[in-house]
């Protein structure tokens, strides 16, 4: 008799149990328990996988580059308009006996004639960099003129060295900020232009060339010849070996800007015209340390 009554009590309680959890399943469902974080140790683990970033985060990032603020005599050597069959070969013959890495800012149409020199200037450490197609003023291109000259740049580039661009320098300089930060979004390429010209194109002269790139080059400074000139390939081993000489050490321009360092505050005085309160119409002198004096 006692039996029967244990065996239906069972049941009953199994029952309920099992209704009670279906209950406290569904409060979850609704109510997702949010977890805590990591642990501190897996953190630190994680973020020390994470790649050393192209560029500091201590400063940010430019739509374009002239020249970068660096702690220490560093400077980018640059090449446009090349590569060329018969001088960039000399002038790379020039740079590894000095073991000088410079950056070679390409024509699209030159690579496409040269791969073997653009592979060259890749394997001997040097940057590989694009230059439009045709050197076109890009600024006056539409978006399909933009895709030829830029996207079919990189993929030349790329097909040459097994290298991708990472740098632009617009023919002439003709940009904008907007148009700069179209090239890095759309294609990725940040923006280079110059500090130091020797108008090298213009005149034919190897020493002015070496005269002018040892009187205008500071530290920081990203200087623009063409490897498309004999005059200017001349011109290299003298200015190089003076540079040298001078304490200057050369990097690449991607190096260089991976460098750069925040710029320090420099005591100035902005006039406001800004109306201030209860004095209309006054001018207000503002220093650094926002206080208004008379």
């Amino acid at each position: 008799m006692n039996s029967p009554l244990t065996f239906r009590s069972y049941i009953l309680i199994t029952t309920s149990l099992l209704t009670l959890g279906l209950s406290i399943s569904c409060r979850h469902a609704q109510n997702p328990v949010v977890t805590s974080a990591p642990s501190p140790a897996l953190s630190i683990e994680s973020s020390t996988v994470s790649a050393t970033p192209a560029h500091s985060s201590a400063v940010p990032s430019k739509p374009s580059y002239a020249s970068v603020h660096v702690a220490g005599p560093y400077i980018a050597m640059t090449f446009d308009d090349g590569p060329s069959k018969t001088l960039t070969p000399r002038l790379l013959d020039i740079l590894k006996q000095r073991g000088i890495k410079a950056t070679f800012f390409m024509l699209g149409e030159n690579v496409e004639a040269n791969p073997d020199i653009v592979k060259r200037i890749a394997a001997e450490g040097h940057e590989v960099a694009n230059h439009s197609w045709s050197h076109p003023p890009l600024n006056k291109l539409a978006a399909g003129g933009l895709d030829h000259e830029i996207g079919d740049t990189t993929t030349a580039i790329l097909n040459a060295s097994g290298t991708r661009p990472v740098l632009l320098r617009p023919p002439y300089g003709a940009t904008t900020n907007t148009l700069d930060h179209f090239f890095k979004t759309k294609y990725g390429l940040q923006v280079v232009l110059w500090s130091v010209d020797p108008l090298d194109w213009k005149y034919h002269d190897s020493e002015r060339v070496k005269s002018v790139i040892l009187k205008e080059t500071r530290p920081g400074s990203i200087i623009l010849s063409h490897d498309i000139h004999k005059t200017t390939v001349d011109a290299m081993p003298a200015t190089l070996d003076a540079l040298l000489a001078k304490g200057y050490k050369f990097v690449t321009v991607s190096q260089l800007i991976a460098m750069e360092q925040p710029e320090p505050l420099k005591s100035q005085t902005v006039k406001s015209q800004a109306a201030i309160p209860n004095a209309s119409h006054q001018n207000a002198i503002l220093t650094l340390t926002g206080k208004a004096e008379p």
